[in-house]
């Protein structure tokens, strides 16, 4: 009997032993695994944000759809040749801006003007009375009625009312209409004191290309007339309209007496509007008396 109860002692050690053994590996088991789990939710949960992040791309790609509609119309042929012609081919530029006020001379001021045929006095008084109505530069017109007009349209009105009905309408035309009647004297030069210039007079018309950017052929892009020397500066001036050439050092807008001068050489490898003096030529049809 007391082997027995010894022995139903020792099972009952060597049971619990083995129980609290099975219940501690049991236990180190699932707390082994605990810390798995852990990361997993948080790590799926940020992959879930990161993937939201994204979102805002297509977004964005919206975004920049609406900005190519916006841009289309101004890329458009009809739009972009209105504006860039605008600018480049009349100072509708020049319209807007505020310059020093037109300047008029009386024909006391120029040196010779005495001596000048009676037919280009008489071109020269009508120029020179237009110069006083303070007329700006009106791309397209040949009228003052119209508030001002372009440099090809002073040209134009100016002969059209003292006689010369066979002028044409711009810069372009007019060049080869002096140049088909063997009036024309070229200029290379880009120096004032050029022997070229030996054979200028009073009433001659000028020429420039490369005033603006356009295609026409010949390339003439700018006229004026020539007055002659002022007798205060000795220096050459003419009258016409521009959008901004000067008199005595300042800016001019419209139609003004300007300076004769010869603009400067282009930079090199300067991409800018180079404007060119090309020469100069007698009207057609006026009489050297």
């Amino acid at each position: 009997m007391k082997w027995l109860l010894i022995l139903v002692i020792l099972f009952g050690v060597i049971l619990f032993g083995a129980v609290d053994a099975a219940t501690s590996a049991k236990h180190r088991k699932h707390s082994t695994k605990q810390p798995t789990p852990t990361p997993t939710p948080t790590a799926s949960p940020k992959s879930k944000k990161v993937s939201p992040t994204p979102s805002p791309t297509p977004k964005s790609k919206s975004k920049r759809k609406k900005a190519f509609p916006t841009a289309t119309p101004g890329e458009s042929p009809s739009e972009t040749e209105t504006p860039s012609a605008s600018p480049a081919e009349s100072p509708e530029a020049g319209r807007g801006k505020k310059g020093w006020p037109n300047v008029s001379l009386s024909p006391d001021a120029i040196e010779g003007y005495e001596k000048d045929p009676t037919k280009v006095q008489q071109i020269l008084d009508a120029g020179l009375a237009l110069t006083k109505q303070n007329l700006g530069y009106t791309y397209g017109s040949a009228d003052p009625a119209n508030g001002g007009m372009d440099c090809s349209g002073f040209i134009y009105y100016l002969l059209k009312q003292n006689g010369f009905s066979d002028v044409p309408r711009d810069s372009s035309q007019q060049y080869v209409w002096v140049r088909k009647a063997g009036n024309l004297y070229a200029v290379l030069s880009r120096k004032e004191d050029s022997f070229e210039f030996d054979d200028l007079k009073p009433g001659d018309l000028l020429f420039w290309r490369g005033t603006y950017n356009i295609d026409r052929d010949p390339p003439i892009t700018h006229t004026m007339i020539y007055l002659g020397r002022e007798k205060r500066t000795n220096k050459r001036v003419m009258i016409g309209s521009s959008d901004g050439r000067t008199y005595d050092g300042k800016q001019r807008w419209g139609v003004s007496v300007f300076d004769f001068k010869m603009p400067p050489p282009p930079k090199s490898g300067d991409a800018k509007i180079s404007p060119v003096f090309v020469g100069y030529g007698r009207i057609p049809g006026l009489s050297e008396d």
